[in-house]
């Protein structure tokens, strides 16, 4: 995808003197008490706010907190707490600017904070009126939050249209870069771990990665509909018998092209879904009609990591078991510490994903770990983002 990068910009010295306008992705859990409990998107955020500073920018950096109703002020949508880290992050105090639709005083090489986009009339609607007031505050627009790439709203796809450049910040053209590594010109094997709760939720993510992937790893619930359209008893685990159908033409759709959709050999079962419930090793042929499978058995856990250990490329998204419970944790384990060991790119992406990365300490294992949720699954599936198809746009005209 050919899209401005800001990095470029800033190496031909175009940010200099510029008012430079970023869309960042700080949207981070809290506490009740407003304390912020994990950082990550904000120290995701900071090179590229960094690299605006260094190339002489005035930087404005906005984003959304949570889901405000718009024009409604309330404190715990603030980004009060955002600019305090951020303000630790850079070592310089970032200051927290309120009602600066119309405008805010700022000097090249200082930066501030806007407060919640969200709270703007207009901004999830995408309201032109709005995105031409954010265009008219910037000479360069950036895109830095791909975690929001899949929505057109004034901060992210109509202040692109009006504003003088529009252009990709380095955490967005990284993820740009690594899907597209991973998708459209992958090293083969190409493996996929799609696993989740349920089938329906991410059918045409299957559908899509059945014509391009080598092998597809299912788990979760979504492993349980697989292992009915294989035939295999499931007891009382969750599944969706009505995709049954679905399911067996995502697994046929594979094997007429020599692809595979590996199906557990046998699984972890409990009587109650509880972290304390004993865990049970079974053949999948042997699953009780009281039992629930939480998670893949050691058999199958082994072949998958054999599998993954020579592939060339794998795409993660999602936990294979209830790995928040320990007795059901091993198999998204086995798998993690084999993406790990693996000399294949990997990209990994998803709420759950990243959990199960922090939880075994592999983060610098991965090739690349994606800070997006819908808009990770929605490449994934071949869609164009709004906001990626915006800067795109503006790159070509």
């Amino acid at each position: 995808m050919n899209v401005l990068r800001f990095s470029d910009l800033c190496d031909e010295g175009r940010a200099r003197g510029r008012r430079v306008f970023i869309r960042a992705d700080l949207n981070v859990p809290q506490d009740e008490a407003g304390n912020i409990t994990e950082d990550t998107r904000i120290r995701a955020s900071v090179p590229c706010i960094q690299l605006a500073l260094a190339g002489g920018a005035a930087v404005r950096v906005t984003s959304h907190l949570g889901r405000p109703t718009e024009g409604v002020f309330r404190p715990e949508a603030s980004l009060a707490p955002v600019a305090k880290r951020l303000s630790e992050l850079l070592g310089r105090p970032v200051p927290l600017k309120q009602d600066w639709v119309a405008g805010v005083d700022i000097q090249p090489g200082e930066v501030v904070l806007l407060e919640n986009c969200r709270l703007n009339k207009g901004e999830k609607k995408n309201d032109p009126v709005l995105a031409r007031k954010m265009a008219a505050l910037c000479d360069i627009f950036v895109h830095d939050a791909f975690g929001t790439a899949h929505r057109a709203e004034a901060s992210t796809y109509g202040i692109a249209q009006y504003a003088k450049i529009a252009c990709a910040g380095p955490l967005l053209a990284a993820e740009i870069d690594a899907i597209t590594k991973a998708l459209a010109n992958p090293r083969r094997p190409l493996v996929a771990i799609v696993a989740g709760s349920k089938v329906s939720t991410k059918l045409t993510i299957l559908q899509a990665l059945a014509a391009k992937v080598d092998q597809m790893v299912v788990g979760g619930g979504i492993a349980n509909t697989f292992l009915l359209a294989a035939g295999m008893p499931i007891g009382k685990s969750l599944a969706e018998p009505g995709l049954v159908g679905q399911a067996r033409s995502v697994i046929e759709a594979m094997k007429a092209r020599g692809a595979e959709v590996p199906i557990p050999t046998d699984v972890v079962v409990a009587k109650t879904f509880a972290a304390d419930a004993p865990a049970t090793v079974k053949a999948a042929a042997d699953v009780a009609p009281d039992d629930l499978i939480l998670d893949i058995g050691p058999q199958t856990a082994r072949k998958l990591a054999r599998q993954l250990k020579a592939a060339g490329t794998i795409v993660w998204n999602g936990p294979v078991g209830v790995f928040e419970f320990d007795a059901f944790a091993h198999g998204t384990e086995t798998i993690a510490r084999a993406i790990a060991e693996s000399d294949a790119f990997s990209i990994a992406g998803g709420g759950d994903t990243l959990a199960a990365i922090a939880k075994y300490g592999i983060e610098k294992d991965v090739g690349y770990i994606s800070t997006g949720g819908g808009a990770f699954l929605e490449m994934l599936e071949g869609k164009t983002l709004p906001a990626l198809e915006i800067l795109a746009q503006r790159a070509s005209g």
